[in-house]
Formats: structure tokens, sequence, C-alpha cells
């Protein structure tokens, strides 16, 4: 794999137009807007003079990197001879079927067309062309240059050689790959935390906890890196609302949209870009206080954790050691769902799922059938020898 173009000039793509040549790839970054184009290679130069400054790569490195790096305002120019495609636009599944359907008549028979998409479906991208062998997901995590997680999605016609052909590039980037086996919406990081955030909004929305409590709890007795509204917050409010819709329409009364996120959202409070979302982020970071970190019950968020990657399992999306791999890099969890499950027994997560089902009544909290199933065969974690994994 020797040449590449990135769709999309934003954080995403110019971080993963950054990757590629850092790797040796010669890529084309694509937009519509020689302004946006623009922004993206200040975004490039920027990043590798940080990397220069702290001696992470050399001088000569950055600039032959940046020599790699060509721009275009023509997407039928830009990959008229290119060995892969990635699509970074906005999460939009109309746009990206557009773009999809234009890429099959104007890319060589040959290139693989992957999309960066958080949450969307491949399946129906691959439907927009004539190759769905070669359609793929290629996930990066915000900013693709310093984060070591790249989930690789299959989509219902993907072939073998297409996904294989993805890990070994994600691994000559540098990173880690992790392969979602099946097409489901949000994959496996955004749909664990989907649930989790969305758990923390209902907490706070129904008056059961204050936000600070639940942030508190999250962060100290989780050992999470940041609080739950404070992660919305900078991940963006606006972004949270469309993949909480796209899991909404995928898994119904599961996970269902808060009111209160979609009131910030139409208010146009996103988050700390926009200075107010959950917090008001004009008067700094929010300081989360230590003292209210036993206000609320952590094992609701462990709970609901654990019963989502239970799902997974169930549904043979992936196994309990990719799960845990993918929500440590990919959100800085100090241990993913399966192990911190085995580790304080899928018997008390199950438990508290059915306390939470049987007051709320909500399909939020009902238990996973493998979970039940796993606990009426005493495979309760660690203690018991046997859990999401097997112990010596």
């Amino acid at each position: 794999m020797e040449r590449a173009a990135v769709i999309g000039a934003g954080v995403m793509g110019h971080g993963i137009c950054e990757l590629l040549a850092l790797a040796g790839l010669e890529v084309t970054m694509v937009d519509i807007d020689e302004e946006l184009l623009r922004k993206g290679m200040e975004g490039i130069r920027w990043s590798l003079g940080k990397f220069v400054e702290r001696r992470r790569i050399r001088e000569e490195d950055a600039k032959a990197a940046l020599s790699r790096i060509g721009t275009s305002l023509s997407l039928e120019e830009a990959v008229r001879n290119v060995d892969l495609v990635v699509e970074a636009v906005p999460e939009n599944l109309d746009l990206k079927r557009r773009i999809f359907g234009k890429l099959d008549g104007v890319a060589p028979e040959g290139a693989i067309l992957a999309s960066n998409t958080s949450s969307l479906s491949i399946t129906e991208m691959a439907a927009a062309t004539g190759r769905p062998g070669k359609v793929v997901g290629l996930h990066f995590f915000n900013p693709p240059v310093l984060m070591a997680l790249v989930e690789v999605i299959r989509g219902d016609g993907t072939s073998d050689d297409t996904v294989d052909a993805m890990v070994g590039l994600v691994e000559r980037l540098g990173k880690t790959p992790v392969v979602v086996r099946k097409d489901v919406r949000g994959f496996i990081v955004n749909r664990v935390l989907g649930t989790v955030l969305n758990e923390a909004f209902w907490v706070v929305h129904r008056g059961e906890a204050t936000m600070e409590e639940v942030d508190a709890a999250v962060k100290y007795k989780a050992g999470f890196p940041m609080g739950a509204f404070e992660l919305a917050d900078v991940i963006g409010l606006d972004v949270m609302h469309d993949v909480t819709k796209v899991l909404e329409e995928a898994y119904g009364e599961v996970v269902k949209a808060c009111p209160s996120l979609e009131e910030l959202v139409r208010d146009g409070n996103l988050g700390q870009k926009t200075g107010r979302g959950f917090y008001d982020w004009k008067v700094g970071r929010p300081r989360i206080p230590f003292r209210l970190a036993g206000k609320f019950d952590v094992e609701r968020v462990y709970a609901v954790a654990v019963n989502e990657a239970a799902r997974l399992v169930h549904e043979d999306v992936a196994g309990p050691e990719d799960i845990d791999k993918a929500m440590k890099l990919g959100t800085g969890w100090p241990s993913g769902p399966c192990e911190q499950g085995d580790r304080l027994g899928l018997d008390a997560a199950l438990a508290k799922l059915k306390e939470l089902h049987a007051r709320y009544g909500e399909e939020a909290y009902r238990p996973c059938p493998l979970l039940e199933d796993y606990v009426g065969r005493g495979w309760t974690g660690r203690g018991a020898g046997r859990g999401f994994y097997e112990y010596g």
C-alpha cells in the first residue's frame, strides 16, 4: 500500500493524513474548499512541529512526511491512482453513501474504500458501490496521531483480505487494531461508552444525583480519566447526541436519548468547544470535588457497562479480550468491562440490573441472556474460576 486519499480535512481527516504520511504513504487530502484544506495543512504542520519539539520524531522525518502530503479540491483527481481511500466527512449516512457511490466510479478497481465513521453502517455505505468486499470501517479515535486504538469494522460483505489488509495497515501506523466482527451500530467503544454516559444523563435528569456527584464517583471511585458529564462536554454534545440517536434507532428503548442532552444541543450549548455544555467552560475546566465521590452508587455504571459487554459477546461482535482492549485504549478506562465484571462478580452486576429493571421497568436495565446464563452456571467471575474469562 503506497498511495492514499483522505476525504475531509477536519480534525480527524488531517490527523489521518498525517499518520499515513508518517508511515511512508503518499497522501492527498481532499475537501470542498481551499480554506478548509489550508486549515488542515496548518494542523498537520503544527502537530509535526510538536512531535519534533518533544523529540518523538526527527525534524527530517517531519519534513519527509510533509512532502508526502498533497491537497486537492477534485475527488476524481485525488483517487485516480490510489490503493486506499479513507472517508472522514461528518456523520451523515446519506452524505457518506453519496461519496462512496462516487468513489466507486472513479477509484481503481482494486482500491479499498474505508470509512472513519464512529457509529454508522458500513454495510449501507458498501451498498452504494459495486465492491462491497473492498469496503470497510476504519474508526480512528481523536486525536488520531495520539490515540492508540483503531476499530476495523467488517461490513456484511467485507472480504477477509480487506480486513487483513487494514489490520496490517493499522499496525504499520503504530496503532492497535481491534476487529469488530459484525457491523453493529456504535461498534464496540461507542456502544459501551454510549450506554454508560446515557445512564449518567438519565440519573441526573431523574433527580437521583447531581452532575457533580456522578462525575466524582466515576472519576475518583471508578478511576475513569474524566467524569461522565466532563467527558461528554469534551467529546461535544452534538456528537454525543448524534451517536445516541444512531444507537436509539438501532436498539430502541435500550438506548433512549435523554431530554437534557437534546435541550442543550437545541440551545447551541455543545460543550467545551462552545464554552458551555453540562459545565460552564468559560470559567475553566470543571473542578469536581473529591468529597462527593461516595454520594452516587457507581455500581450502576459498572452494571450497565458489563451488560453491554455481555450483549457484544452474545451477538458475536467481539470477544471479551477485544472488548476490554478497545475500552482501555479507546477511553482510558483502567479496566475493561469484562475484567471489571469478573473482578466484582457477575452475580453482583446481574443483581444490580434486576434491581434497576424492577424499579424503572426500562429496557436499558434488562439483563443480557448471556449474563443470566453465566451466573446460572455459577460462572460469576474470578472468585469462581470462570466468568467472561477462565482462571487457572
